[in-house]
């Protein structure tokens, strides 16, 4: 018999320490999929505070509280994390089994991520609580700023052990250049 072991996308995969920068896995526990219908916008989003305390967010920003975040991943689109949301009004998807999530925390961070994707992640035009759909590398993912050295990545499960691999290496690279 053939016995299945949860673990985590990032399992023995992380944290990784490379001088002051760190990588580890965020358990974001649920990840839904939000659609809000055909003019259903602003009734979704008021579903959401009430729910969640937090809504809809304007494209490529994101909005949230300690429990629960809601981040924009496309035009019609968001992706709540945290908490496990069914509004009115949109069409839900829960996702949770289906991303790895990691957080890039420390002093070149920025410069890292500018090594694996085409976003200007200057403080001034990526700010924090900013929010892309991009690539990492060959990869789509979601690429959040929670702090001045600080980013949330989002890629998809099955992506987990490359997307970890090549950010150890431009981990790697940028400390070698200090």
């Amino acid at each position: 018999m053939v016995k299945l072991i949860d673990q985590s996308p990032c399992a023995g995969l992380l944290p990784i320490a490379v001088g002051s920068l760190t990588l580890s896995e965020i358990l974001s526990g649920v990840i839904t999929s939000v659609m809000p219908l055909k003019g259903q916008d602003k009734s979704v989003s008021e579903a959401l505070k009430a729910a969640i305390g937090a809504g809809l967010p304007q494209p490529g920003r994101s909005t949230g509280t300690d429990g629960a975040s809601v981040l924009w991943s496309g035009q019609g689109q968001a992706l709540v994390l945290g908490a496990k949301v069914s509004p009115k009004g949109a069409a839900v998807t829960d996702q949770s089994d289906g991303w790895a999530c990691m957080a890039l925390d420390g002093a070149g961070g920025r410069e890292v991520l500018a090594r694996l994707m085409p976003v200007d992640l200057r403080a001034s035009v990526f700010a924090v609580g900013h929010v892309a759909r991009t690539l990492l590398g060959h990869m789509p993912c979601v690429l959040r700023r929670t702090g001045p050295e600080n980013f949330e990545i989002m890629v998809f499960r099955s992506m987990a052990r490359t997307a970890v691999h090549e950010l150890e290496f431009a981990m790697k690279s940028v400390t070698a250049q200090s």
